[in-house]
């Protein structure tokens, strides 16, 4: 009882810390948790409007090339100079703007106005720029301001890179080519944030502008090109080998798109601050409980340990008692106060038990051995009558007289030590046999006994053996004159034997009486042969702790047939 206290007051205790921890300690995982959650949509959510602000700067650039190209080719167009003034006013046109490198305007029934300010690009490449350009399809243009059909490339003449701007109009069309470097002013942040990569690619990877020139290293960019439909964003292998995170927008159907690549420091970072706001909380809250256990066991758990060895101490010494102290808490001390008193009046109750047992087992000795001599009487009495009568009578008083005895002879041998113990199987079926032979065998007949065990059975299992052994071998004797039986009890397995009764030679079954079924369920066996030809049954029985859950149910027979599986049992140890 005490034991059940102490833990009790123990599993009190820590539930009573772990309903405080456990709840903050999931609220503080959760709010890290959600934490960690929009601070990766906020770092994704600035990557996507990264790559929209490229997209967006690269667009305006465009455009505005674009407008310088149309509002060119319109006021040439206007003017219609002659062929060698359309030239001159193509390059002063193309000198006024940086970057701007070679101009070809062309209106049908005109002649070809190209303009070119080093002279480097011939007219031929340009013809040939603007004739593939017309095969492609027009860019979408954003907002759903079009103003005009426009195709974006990026072409290289002569060993040179240069960014083609093309428009349609009607009755002729209009090309523009400049250079990459006012485009990678666009691309060019400066220096706020180094670990990321941004630049305008080509369908197929091509690098036509990047952060750092068109010339910066490329080994940022993902091994697998991913041309976004219309945006992207995703985490993959470099061309050098580590992960990166990548955000794609496009720019110009169908060939032209922004990349822009992170190198993980965000969310690297993002990570730190999770496992902070995560792990100093729970480590604040370890401390806490520590604290707390070191406390319930500097002024309660101590105690009760105290109360618990004394609790075990008692199986050894039964004068134990909680030792109680000043320093004790009140209710601690009221508790061990409870248990002292407990434990005397224990004793007190096992001392009455004890004399009360003394006084009962004395009365069931006596009681046994009352009706031990009580049985002793009985057969003498009976065999006293036996000698006044012959016949049939004297044959039932023969049959009465040994199933007497097997009762007395069960009850001598369970008290031969003076107290109630198993009797073994050997010597008291010895005894059987003896006194069926003397009382039941007739000239002629005789009755052999072989016992190949030392098993032992209790009272109430040995005497309906007895008596079924009596009831078989008195039927085949009375049916049978001049024949000879044989008890064979052998070991069939561990803790399992098998009792045989066979004939000489072969008799008329006589059907058993219904009192044989109780018999057999008294002793707890199956039988396993029925009576045919010699054998007069085989029954098979265990001789160990009758169990609990066997169960009998009758046959066609000897009138039963037990269901369970006999399992080996132990046999206890019996009187010699």
């Amino acid at each position: 009882m005490a034991l059940s206290l102490f833990r009790t007051v123990r599993g009190r205790l820590l539930a009573l810390m772990v309903a405080i921890v456990l709840p903050i300690a999931c609220l503080t995982a959760a709010a890290a948790v959600a934490t960690y959650r929009t601070v990766f949509e906020a770092i994704e959510t600035s990557q996507m409007r990264a790559a929209d602000d490229f997209a967006v700067r690269a667009r305006v650039w465009y455009r505005g090339a674009l407008r310088s190209l149309v509002a060119s080719a319109a006021t040439i167009r206007a003017i219609s100079p002659p062929s060698d003034m359309c030239d001159r006013i193509a390059e002063k046109a193309l000198a006024a703007v940086s970057g701007y490198e070679a101009l070809l305007l062309r209106v049908s029934g005109r002649p070809d106005c190209i303009g070119g300010l080093d002279g480097s690009i011939p007219p031929g490449e340009l013809t040939a720029v603007a004739d593939q350009l017309a095969k492609r399809m027009p860019v979408k243009l954003w907002g759903g301001t079009e103003f005009t059909k426009a195709r974006y490339d990026q072409v290289t003449i002569a060993g040179r890179s240069f960014l083609a701007i093309y428009s349609e109009f009607d009755g002729g069309d209009a090309l523009l080519l400049t250079k990459p470097d006012p485009l990678d002013d666009t691309f060019d942040l400066g220096s706020s944030d180094k670990g990321m990569m941004a630049a305008l690619l080509r369908r197929g990877g091509d690098v036509v502008v990047a952060r750092g020139g068109a010339q910066a290293e490329a080994s940022w960019l993902p091994a697998a090109e991913a041309v976004p439909d219309p945006t992207a964003h995703w985490t993959a292998t470099s061309r050098a080998g580590p992960s990166r995170t990548y955000a794609a927008r496009m720019v110009a159907e169908p060939d032209l798109y922004v990349v822009v690549s992170f190198d993980g420091s965000a969310e690297q970072a993002a990570k730190t601050q999770f496992y902070s706001l995560l792990l100093a909380p729970l480590l604040t809250l370890f401390l806490l409980g520590l604290v707390y256990m070191k406390a319930i066991d500097q002024h309660c758990v101590r105690w009760l340990r105290g109360i618990e060895a004394t609790a075990r101490a008692r199986s050894s010494s039964a004068s134990a008692r909680v030792p109680l102290s000043d320093e004790m808490p009140r209710d601690i001390r009221s508790v061990a106060e409870a248990f002292n008193a407990m434990v005397d009046e224990q004793e007190v109750r096992q001392s009455k038990l004890r004399l009360a047992l003394d006084d009962n087992r004395f009365l069931v000795r006596e009681l046994h051995h009352r009706v031990k001599n009580s049985l002793q009487v009985v057969q003498s009495y009976i065999g006293l009558a036996k000698r006044n009568h012959q016949g049939e009578a004297r044959m039932a008083l023969s049959d009465a007289e040994c199933r007497v005895h097997v009762l007395s002879a069960a009850y001598r041998f369970t008290l031969a030590d003076g107290e109630m113990q198993p009797v073994r199987i050997d010597l008291f079926l010895d005894d059987v046999v003896a006194m069926v032979s003397s009382l039941i065998l007739a000239r002629g007949q005789r009755l052999e006994s072989r016992i190949e065990t030392q098993a032992a059975l209790p009272i109430d299992r040995i005497i309906p053996l007895g008596f079924l052994i009596v009831d078989v071998a008195s039927r085949a004797l009375r049916a049978a004159p001049g024949i000879g039986l044989e008890l064979a009890v052998t070991a069939a397995d561990d803790g399992i034997i098998d009792v045989a009764i066979s004939t000489d030679r072969d008799i008329a079954q006589v059907a058993p009486p219904r009192l044989f079924a109780g018999l057999l369920m008294q002793i707890e066996a199956i039988e396993i042969s029925p009576p045919q030809g010699r054998s007069l049954g085989v029954w098979r029985l265990s001789h160990g702790a009758p169990r609990r859950n066997d169960a009998v149910q009758p046959g066609p027979s000897a009138g039963v047939i037990a269901t369970p599986t006999l399992s080996p049992r132990k046999a206890p140890a019996g009187p010699t």
